[in-house]
């Protein structure tokens, strides 16, 4: 049978929902095309908040990694925009001036950003909170200046204040109600975040209304309509959304506040369909994940060809960690004439409690400080229950009795993505799970918000009993309860040699593993069996196997080795005719003193690498990337040593290392330090008569001072130890550890007592020289029988765009 043609258009998380549904309803019945934008496999943009704090890395809130959408045969175009909808021919174009067909097309456009129509808005430092792109502006412009300005004193608008606090900046949130969060919570509950948010630094100006942004080019000030004008560096806009629905009417699909959609998510036009943010179902248009996905569900269904009841509307409902305080609320929290309520006012422990009743039925909640009842809650509110099931629960909980215990099979525990209290003590017993990351793996709770995890926990204790316990370990991802140092114990202990031998032998939950651990497993089995192991393209990243890094508009960019950032006239000339040849739109010399040509086509790579003839620089790899050096004695009047020599021999000697997360060194001639040692993570630096030693450093958004690690006389020595550090870094660092990290971790008086100990250091050094042969031989190889150039071809084939 042939297969239709399904086309998303939209790579976020209500569209790349629906189309988990339709695959789970129909694997093999679809083609699936998904056009996204931004650069960017889907991610969660609940999280956006955690990567502008500096607490998670844009790896850590991707929901479907690139190697998903290949797994699944999807045909992703990341960086690119679909401009027009022919719906008669049923045909997209986009902004590269692509034409595909559909069958099936589904609109998950998502929202923009609301931004004030205020004099002086198109000033250089004013910006939205919505995507990786504005955060990363935020993260720059706190670089540079101290002063910001968030205009909304919503959800939005706190965590992006929070997130510049940690970021080191002076936070003014600017709201126009005299209350905060004034659409979630009540009055009482409003005043208590604001007390709490002004203990972490935040400072509020409440009923205020913007007038003008002042300052030349650049925000200097934002002037209020009373003429008060604050001071300001940056300023950003939180103050709402809108649906994106503009492709929609310049396609004739009608539209209203959204895109209009019956309760199959189906428009108004045949064989379109609009989910998520975009949509407009009975006259409602839901920003929450829980609607979104259930709309996904519905829709899926009739995409399908088969029955269902519809998506009916849904309860909107809020249970987030605000800035660390824990705050819910859902369905009404106004009292109206009618309304009774029962409350609890606890100042001492800073808990605010309030249930709304309407003719003896829970039609509202709203919960400050203590939020474990939020999900018990909104059930009772979805069900209109009445007040008296709330209570004798409640008394029940205040006599001593297991809330978990007492929840029917059918309760919900998280609300996002619909799993059910029975669902999840089923995938418990069934599949054996011990820990959060299983259970959310297996039936996808706590996976988007993360609100429901307590809850989780709760239920996995009370149903695993001694097995959770015992494995409150941190395990290497959902697909297994094995830690790291369990998992290389069995490798070595059972001989294991390949990925799939170690999920089969472990009991992994899943047959193929996900992309968190097979590029461990791959990483731990040739760490551990460098001479025997065989390394698996098929499991490292695609920016691996293709030897470029994808860009935001899906080209590449390729970086030639240059040993300690030196170069010659006839390298030089490679470059130059590689770039006229592909005509390469930007060529950069980078931070690490290479040189980057931006912008290559996917089907160009093996012919660009075939006519530099020059070794990858490693710009994309899990190992040794590069070592800058200053210029050195030859030519520096401070410099004492060779410095340039000395890094070309350890980039020559570590070069092609597999190691748990990039690593970049330097060598500066003297104590300037001019090649940056103090945050790399090998950095040295040439004294009169010796060396010293730096480690652990990182210039990246976890900023870390690089630490000594050791003096010593001569540049075997400096070989000697960075090898021995290294490899003790190799053994024992989790995988995606920078070094900046586990030496945190460790502790640096711990390593260097490692280091110290002749007979240890000595086997470090011994196993990476047999690893480092391994990999070197490799190389040659590589290079002398094009293996590179054949594995480029063969990696063409993956979807395009994909990483």
């Amino acid at each position: 049978m042939k297969k239709q043609k399904l086309v998303l258009i939209g790579n976020g998380m209500a569209g790349v929902r629906a189309v988990e549904e339709v695959l789970k309803l129909d694997s093999e019945g679809f083609d699936v095309t998904v056009f996204g934008s931004e650069p960017y496999p889907n991610y969660n943009r609940i999280q956006l908040s955690k990567v502008l704090q500096g607490d998670t890395e844009i790896a850590d809130i991707t929901l479907n990694t690139w190697e998903w959408y290949e797994e699944n045969g999807i045909l992703l175009y990341p960086g690119e925009t679909v401009t027009s909808i022919d719906t008669v021919n049923q045909t997209i174009v986009t902004d590269k001036e692509r034409q595909v067909s559909y069958d099936k097309l589904i609109l998950a456009t998502g929202s923009v950003p609301f931004m004030l129509p205020l004099p002086g808005a198109d000033k250089e430092g004013v910006t939205a909170f919505r995507n990786i792109e504005d955060c990363e502006r935020m993260i720059e412009a706190s670089l540079s200046y101290k002063k910001a300005i968030v205009i909304g004193g919503g959800l939005l608008g706190l965590e992006a204040a929070r997130g510049l606090l940690n970021l080191g900046m002076e936070v003014d949130v600017v709201h126009n109600s005299n209350t905060l969060m004034d659409r979630q919570l009540d009055n009482t509950a409003g005043k208590m975040l604001q007390k709490e948010l002004e203990k972490q630094g935040m400072n509020f100006l409440l009923e205020k209304q913007s007038a003008e942004i002042v300052g030349e080019s650049r925000v200097e000030g934002l002037r209020f309509e009373d003429g008060e004008v604050v001071k300001t560096d940056l300023v950003v806009m939180a103050v709402g959304i809108r649906s994106n629905m503009k492709l929609a009417e310049e396609s004739g699909i009608p539209v209203n506040r959204g895109i209009l959609v019956n309760d199959h998510l189906e428009t108004e036009v045949p064989n379109v369909f609009a989910v998520g943010e975009c949509a407009e179902h009975k006259e409602m248009v839901y920003g929450l994940v829980a609607p979104l996905y259930q709309q996904g569900k519905e829709m899926a269904k009739r995409i399908c060809g088969e029955t269902g009841n519809g998506y009916q509307g849904s309860v909107l409902s809020t249970q987030l960690k605000v800035s660390g305080v824990d705050v819910f609320s859902a369905g009404q929290i106004i009292e109206e004439e009618e309304t009774k309520s029962v409350t609890l006012f606890d100042d001492w422990r800073g808990v605010y409690k309030k249930v709304l009743v309407n003719d003896g039925k829970i039609t509202g909640a709203v919960l400050f400080g203590d939020t474990k009842e939020g999900t018990r809650l909104l059930n009772l509110i979805n069900k209109r229950a009445p007040i008296e099931e709330y209570m004798d629960n409640k008394g029940a909980e205040e006599a001593g009795a297991d809330l978990i215990a007492s929840m029917p099979d059918t309760e919900m525990i998280c609300g996002c993505n619909g799993v059910t209290k029975g669902a999840i003590v089923e995938a418990i017993n069934a599949q054996g799970l011990t820990t959060v990351d299983q259970v959310k793996g297996c039936t996808n709770a706590s996976r988007s918000c993360g609100g429901c995890k307590p809850l989780v926990s709760d239920l996995l204790a009370h149903t695993a009993g001694d097995a959770f316990e015992q494995n409150q370990k941190e395990s290497i991802c959902a697909c297994t309860s094995y830690s790291k140092e369990e998992v290389m114990e069995e490798i070595k202990a059972k001989g294991l040699t390949y990925t799939k031998e170690v999920m089969n032998v472990l009991g992994w939950s899943s047959d193929e593993g996900c992309s968190k651990c097979r590029p461990a497993l791959n990483y731990y089995l040739g760490m551990l069996n460098p001479a025997e192991y065989h390394d698996e393209k098929e499991s490292r990243y695609v920016n691996e196997r293709l030897h470029a890094n994808i860009q935001k508009n899906g080209t590449y960019s390729v970086v030639p080795r240059m040993y300690g950032g030196v170069t010659n006239a006839d390298d030089l000339r490679k470059i130059a005719d590689v770039a006229d040849k592909y005509k390469v739109p930007l060529i950069k010399v980078t931070g690490g003193q290479r040189i980057d040509l931006f912008g290559v086509k996917k089907e160009d790579l093996p012919n660009v690498w075939s006519d530099l003839d020059m070794p990858s620089g490693s710009a994309y790899a899990k190992g040794l990337r590069t070592v800058k050096t200053c210029v050195g004695a030859d030519y520096c009047r401070f410099g004492t040593k060779d410095s340039m020599g000395l890094g070309i021999k350890l980039e020559k000697k570590f070069e092609g290392l597999n190691t748990p997360h990039k690593v970049k060194m330097s060598v500066s001639a003297c104590p300037r330090n001019c090649a940056e040692g103090s945050i790399k993570d090998v950095g040295i630096t040439g004294l009169d008569g010796e060396f010293e030693i730096y480690v652990g450093g990182n210039g990246g958004t976890h900023l870390r001072k690089a630490n000594l690690l050791a003096k010593v006389k001569t540049e075997e020595e400096v070989l000697e130890t960075t090898a021995g550090f290294l490899q003790y870094y190799r053994e024992t660092a989790d995988y995606l550890d920078r070094t900046s990290a586990w030496v945190e971790k460790m502790g640096l008086d711990h390593i260097k007592s490692v280091l110290a100990n002749k007979k240890t250091f000595i086997e470090l050094n011994h196993r990476m020289d047999e690893a480092l042969s391994v990999v070197q031989d490799g190389w040659k190889q590589a290079l002398e029988d094009k293996t590179l150039l054949r594995d480029l071809y063969q990696n063409l084939k993956v979807p395009a765009g994909s990483n």
